[in-house]
């Protein structure tokens, strides 16, 4: 008896990251409110961080919202951003850190695997690293779990993969 089987992720495209980056960038470059100011927003890739720098509290919003837009506009989910407290930086700037939240872990695991099996459908569903296994006997049982997760707003972007 064949087995069939998808995994559910939450990842983000860095690249689609990097070009909302760039795109709020050129915003920030033209718009009158942000002349003469050193306010500025940087991503780095590797460590996941998007760093945000304005002179106040209503120039630090405003990129904020600058920021989600674009990325709202390249499909990438908010859900994603773990936004820090903002800090006093230099000269009285205000600097806020944002991580890129990646993978699965445990503790949202546990609780997707409480999700899944509380539909009373023969899947199965284990924690494999920063993902989540579901498999079943039954592609339709399999269809109704997927689903059930897209209709659900979960506090993490899901994504459905390597489904076989």
């Amino acid at each position: 008896m064949a087995n069939f089987s998808f995994d559910i992720v939450s990842e983000v495209d860095l690249q689609e990251m990097d070009n909302a980056v760039n795109q709020a960038n050129k915003e920030l470059s033209q718009r009158y409110d942000f002349k003469d100011s050193k306010a500025s927003i940087t991503y780095d890739r590797n460590e996941k961080k998007v760093t945000l720098v304005a002179d106040n509290d209503f120039k630090l919003r405003a990129l904020t919202d600058m920021l989600v837009s674009r990325m709202a506009k390249r499909g990438i989910s908010i859900k994603s951003l773990k936004f820090s407290e903002p800090e006093r930086a230099f000269e009285g700037y205000l600097r806020q850190v944002v991580d890129i939240c990646t993978g699965i872990d445990k503790e949202k695991g546990k609780e997707l695997i409480g999700i899944i099996k509380g539909l009373g459908l023969k899947v199965q569903a284990q924690i494999e690293g920063e993902k989540v296994k579901v498999s079943s006997a039954k592609k339709d049982d399999l269809q109704v779990v997927i689903t059930h997760l897209r209709g659900l707003d979960f506090s993490l972007p899901l994504g459905f993969c390597n489904y076989r």
